[in-house]
């Protein structure tokens, strides 16, 4: 496959991406080293592997999933910079 400007940024505008004169050579290089290690990796034989379905073959420990009331309430909010009675009060992020 061949790496040209079109398809840059076309992949360039879906990562919303900006690449101009060196950049635009040097990602294309790049990508063209990365195709051709994949089209290298599809001339090891295969033959008889197994797919890889996990990395490893440990499983996971779960804990029980226990309610525990390590805090207060007010514990919580006696540092807190700003609040209001029983809440937490943050800045307006959203404008309207």
């Amino acid at each position: 496959m061949e790496v040209n400007d079109e398809l840059v940024d076309k992949i360039a505008a879906l990562a919303k991406l900006e690449f101009k004169g060196e950049e635009k050579e040097a990602i294309k290089g790049d990508m063209q080293r990365i195709l051709n290690f994949i089209d290298k990796l599809g001339e090891v034989d295969t033959e008889g592997v197994e797919p890889l379905v996990y990395m490893t073959d440990e499983t996971l420990k779960l804990r029980a999933d226990e309610v525990d009331q390590e805090i207060s309430q007010d514990e919580a909010l006696r540092n807190a910079p700003d609040k209001d009675s029983d809440y937490f009060k943050v800045p307006k992020v959203l404008k309207k």
